[in-house]
Parts: structure tokens; C-alpha cells; sequence
């Protein structure tokens, strides 16, 4: 390699990680720290379990990306259009990031505004499989543990600025930015704009540097039940000449769960169990992204040393500590939200981004979407169950437990999930076997 082609994948790879800073608006706002929130405290009328309502619709969301992942993956591998597809769910994320902005704090709005949450999940969930199926293009082995978290720690670093953003220019500024008021909450929303554009400008690098890749010669031309039989014989090849792989895409679509679940309801826990304001949630998503950030770049270096199944067990116990001791010491009041909440977010960026660092060292070439598309589909085949354990948890809580107030009770379902995935794990082979051409 030249020094000139050298220099060219360098730029290649600081745009692909760079995506992670553009998209962050999604995970950020959307997901965690503003929109949620907003909708349960703002949106939702009076007497509507808002915490349980957003469980259902993440269950849903879960339900029908299970059914397009894997059809994805595939189909961007054959057609070369593996980034063509990035960009376009890219760009319908900025649509629903606009479309938020029109859930005004109504309760005739709560219905609608759940259904942008939940379609928000699916097509963001729908572009990470492309993305992913990149990081192998752009890196080597290896430096392909510390690509991965620089770009994991990139797009914690986005999280901060935005929420900085929202919250000095927006949330609490006297006179909001562009003199926009706070009528109907409109300074909040507004936020939700600024976030579209975000992603809009920062996109432009990768769309720029990062190539397509070619076309293969002979494309497969499946139908969608045809690409189902073949990911079901993948599955079944799987078993047969790789288990330790398939045993992980079992155990780590679990546990990743578990991981979505600790920041999709994070800051829901916060607002309705700690009783949080929306500013105070930011100040934490704030703290918690830095954490997160240093998490992540801590974590890859270590994944390049140690490999990346032993830094998924250590963050996986490190998480179901911290999340046993947020129940658990729930009487002492916000302190234990800013410790515990902290020391989950410490964890949770190096297990994301190892997981996916873990798959790429056993994907053969030309074949990343579609083993990428297979790790969101056992993913997502199972993403239901962070909702349903969340709103499950509370459930059961309200009926044998009693009270006004039952959140707190959602985090069992959660650690419930990462215990099950750490098990799966430790039952992995620390080196899973390369993943044959057919």
C-alpha cells in the first residue's frame, strides 16, 4: 500500500466512524435523554402508564425489524448498495426526527408520538447493519478493536455536544435560540430540528469518502421468502460447522438487548422513579456520555490486548452490579441514580462496541452485510423482550408489590436479560471459527 492509498483509507476510516458522531441525534435525543421523556411527562395525559406504553412499542419495533434485518444484509452484500442503503435510512431518520416536531404536549399527540418512537427504532436499527458491515472495509485486523471504539467513544462525544446544545441554547436559555419561545413546548421540539440537521451535515463525510462496494458478478436474485430459506439453511450450516459462532450471535443477541433496553429506559427510570426534570436529565446524559465515551475508548484499546469476549464478560458483570445497586438503594434518592446510572454507562459502550468488533474478526470478506444483517436479525428475533421485560416487571410489581409508583421495578427485567446473555457467553469458545464461503 502507498503512502497516497494509505492516506486515503485513513480518511475513509475517520468518515465511516464519523457517522457514529452524525447519527448520534437518534440514540441521543430521540431514544433516550429528550424525546421519551417528553412524551412521558408532556405528552401523555394524566393517568396513562407512560413507562409501560413505551415498552409495548419498542416490543413492536423489535417484532418488525426481525423481520426485514437479515433480507437487508443480504441483499446490500449481492447488489452492491451496501452504503446507498446506509445513507437512506439515514435520511429517514431525519424525517422522523422532523416529524417530531410536530407532537405538540397533548395526549391526542401520545399515539402518534409512540409510533414515530418505535419506527425511529426500526430504521435506525436497519442503517447500524450496513454501517457495521463497513467497519471491516475501513480498518485491519489489527486495529480493528480500537476503530471500532474510537468510533463508539466519537459518537458519545456527539451525545455530549448535542445535549450541551439542547440544553444551553433550548431548554434552559431564557430567550431560546432563534427567539422561538417556550409555547407548547416548543423549545423542546426544537430540538428535535437542530437534531435533523445535525445529521444532515455530518453525514456528508462518509457519503464523500467511504466507496460503495462492487457489485458481485453473481448476484444472488432472491425473493423475500427465498432470502428467509437461505438464512434459515445459514443458520442451520451454522450449527452444524461453526456452533461457537452460532452460540454467540444466541448470547450476544440477549445481552444486547439487555445493553438497548439500560438506554432506551434510563432516562425514563430517571424522570419517573428518581423524579428527574427534563433539564436535570440532560445534565446527567451529559455526565453519562463522557462516561460512556471513555468506556468505549478504554474498552477497544483492551480489546485489541485481551480480545474482545473477555472485555463483553467484564462489562456484562460490571453492568448487572451497577444495576442490582440502583434497585437496591433506591431509598437513598438521586445519589444513587448519578452512581449507578454512571457506572452503566461506564460499562455498557465497550460491551456495544466489542460485540460488534467480535463478529468482525470471524466475517470473511464480501459477506459483512450479510452476517451483520444475521447479528441484528438474532438481535432483533429477540429485541422484544427488553420492552416486554421492562413493562413486565412493572406489571407484576403494580399487582403483588402495590404503590403509585412501580418504574424502579422495570430495571429487574433488564438485569434479568443481561444474566441470561452473560451465562450464554461464558459458554462461548474465545475464538469462534471464520465463518466459511459457501
Amino acid at each position: 500500500m502507498t503512502s497516497k492509498d494509505a492516506s486515503t483509507k485513513k480518511r475513509g476510516t475517520f468518515a465511516w466512524a464519523l457517522w457514529d458522531w452524525a447519527e448520534q441525534p437518534y440514540p441521543t435525543i430521540m431514544q433516550t435523554f429528550i424525546f421519551p421523556v417528553y412524551l412521558a411527562t408532556a405528552v401523555a395525559g394524566a393517568g396513562v402508564q407512560a413507562d409501560a406504553q413505551l415498552g409495548i412499542a419498542m416490543t413492536i419495533a423489535g417484532l418488525l425489524l426481525a423481520l426485514i434485518a437479515p433480507v437487508l444484509g443480504r441483499r446490500s452484500d449481492d447488489n452492491g448498495r451496501r452504503k446507498y442503503w446506509l445513507m437512506f435510512n439515514t435520511y429517514l431518520l431525519v424525517g422522523i426526527m422532523i416529524g417530531s416536531f410536530f407532537i405538540k404536549p397533548s395526549p391526542e399527540y401520545f399515539l402518534i408520538g409512540l409510533v414515530l418512537y418505535g419506527a425511529g427504532s426500526v430504521i435506525q436499527e436497519a442503517a447500524l447493519i450496513n454501517y457495521y458491515a463497513m467497519l471491516k472495509s475501513v480498518t485491519t485486523e489489527k486495529n480493528i478493536g480500537r476503530v471500532s471504539g474510537y468510533a463508539w467513544a466519537l459518537g458519545y462525544a456527539g451525545g455530549i455536544v448535542l445535549l450541551a446544545i439542547s440544553l444551553v441554547g433550548f431548554i434552559m436559555a431564557e430567550v431560546p435560540w432563534f427567539g422561538i419561545g417556550t409555547e407548547e413546548s416548543v423549545n423542546i421540539r426544537a430540538v428535535f430540528l437542530f437534531s435533523a440537521v445535525w445529521t444532515l451535515v455530518f453525514t456528508i463525510p462518509l457519503m464523500l469518502r467511504v466507496p460503495e462496494i462492487a457489485k458481485k458478478p453473481n448476484a444472488r436474485k432472491e425473493t423475500i421468502l427465498q432470502s428467509y430459506a437461505s438464512i434459515w439453511a445459514q443458520l442451520k450450516s451454522l450449527r452444524a460447522q461453526a456452533p461457537e459462532t452460532l452460540k454467540f450471535l444466541i448470547s450476544s443477541a440477549i445481552y444486547r438487548d439487555g445493553l438497548a433496553g439500560v438506554f432506551t429506559f434510563g432516562a425514563v427510570l430517571g424522570s419517573l422513579a428518581f423524579g428527574f426534570t427534563q433539564t436535570e436529565i440532560i445534565i446527567f446524559g451529559i455526565a453519562a456520555n463522557i462516561v460512556s465515551g471513555l468506556g468505549a475508548v478504554i474498552g477497544g484499546r483492551l480489546d485489541d490486548v485481551f480480545g474482545s469476549r473477555t472485555i463483553i464478560i467484564a462489562s456484562l458483570i460490571g453492568l448487572i452490579i451497577a444495576g442490582s445497586c440502583v434497585f437496591f438503594f433506591y431509598d437513598y434518592g438521586v445519589i444513587t441514580y448519578w452512581i449507578g446510572g454512571l457506572a452503566l454507562c461506564l460499562f455498557v459502550g465497550p460491551a456495544q462496541a466489542s460485540s460488534r468488533t467480535f463478529v468482525s474478526r470471524f466475517t470473511p470478506a464480501g459477506r459483512e452485510g450479510e452476517v451483520f444483517g444475521l447479528y441484528q436479525f438474532t438481535g432483533r428475533a429477540v429485541s422484544f423482550m427488553s420492552g416486554a421485560m421492562w413493562t413486565l416487571s412493572i406489571t407484576i410489581a403494580a399487582v403483588f408489590v402495590g404503590g403509585e409508583n412501580n418504574t424502579i421495578w422495570g430495571i429487574w427485567g433488564l438485569m434479568i436479560i443481561l444474566i441470561v446473555g452473560l451465562f450464554l457467553l461464558t459458554r462461548v469458545h474465545p475464538r469462534p471459527e471464520v465463518l466459511e464461503e459457501k
